[in-house]
C-alpha cells in the first residue's frame, strides 16, 4: 500500500535485483522502475548500491551505472575483491550490506516508506530497526522462482511485500533481443553479462 502524499526512498541491492529478475526471465528497465515510484509517492531518493571489479579497464557493468548516476539515482560503488577459492576457481566478493544499511538509518527520518529491493535475510534487523522509528518498509523481491529469492524472515519482517514478478508489465521488458536498425535504444538495463561475475 502506498499514499500519494508519503516521503518515498528506493534502495537496491543490484546484485540480487538483478539475480531475482534473471530467474524469471526479464530485464530491469531503470527509468520505469523510477517513474513507477515517483507515481505511487513523493520520491526522495533512489540509492542503488553494486560492487565494481577494480583491476579490470572496462566493467561491463560501467555503462549502467553511468547512466543510473545521469538519470537520478544516487550511486553506491566499491570495489570488488577477487580471490581464488579452495577449488582454485575465480570468485568475486562485493558485498554492500553495510553501505546500505548505514543509508537507510540516515535517511531514515527524512521518510515515510522505504522499499527495499533485495530478498538478502540480512537485512531483517535494518528493517525492524526501521520500523521501531516509525518508517514502513515494502520488500521487492519474488517467491515464484525456484528457489524463492527471498529469505521468509525478511518477508515475514516487512510491512508490504511486492512479488516482483508481477511488475514485470510494469517495469520489465523481455531479455536482450536484437534490436531493428535506426531504432534508438531505451534506457540501459542489466544484462546477462553485467552482475554474472558478482552473483
Amino acid at each position: 500500500m502506498f499514499y500519494r502524499d508519503e516521503r518515498i526512498a528506493l534502495f537496491i541491492d543490484g546484485a540480487n535485483l538483478y539475480a531475482a529478475s534473471k530467474a524469471l526471465g526479464f530485464d530491469i528497465d531503470y527509468k520505469l522502475l523510477r517513474s513507477e515510484f515517483m507515481r505511487r509517492g513523493r520520491l526522495v531518493r533512489a540509492f542503488y548500491y553494486t560492487a565494481l571489479l577494480e583491476n579490470d579497464e572496462y566493467s561491463p557493468i560501467r555503462p549502467l551505472v553511468d547512466w543510473l548516476h545521469y538519470n537520478g539515482f544516487a550511486m553506491r560503488t566499491k570495489a570488488a575483491k577477487e580471490f581464488m577459492d579452495a577449488q582454485g576457481r575465480r570468485k568475486i566478493k562485493g558485498n554492500m550490506d553495510i553501505e546500505l544499511t548505514v543509508d537507510a538509518m540516515e535517511l531514515a527520518p527524512h521518510v515515510d516508506h522505504i522499499v527495499l529491493f533485495s530478498g538478502d535475510g540480512d537485512f531483517r534487523p535494518l528493517i525492524e530497526s526501521l520500523q521501531r522509528r516509525g518508517v514502513r518498509v515494502s520488500v521487492v523481491s519474488t517467491v515464484r522462482s525456484q528457489p524463492p529469492m527471498i529469505s521468509d524472515e525478511l518477508r515475514r519482517q516487512a510491512d508490504n511485500f511486492i512479488e516482483l514478478d508481477e511488475l514485470r508489465d510494469v517495469l520489465g521488458r523481455p531479455p536482450r533481443d536484437p534490436r531493428p536498425e535506426g531504432r534508438t535504444h531505451p534506457a540501459p538495463r542489466e544484462d546477462a553479462e553485467t552482475h554474472s561475475l558478482l552473483d
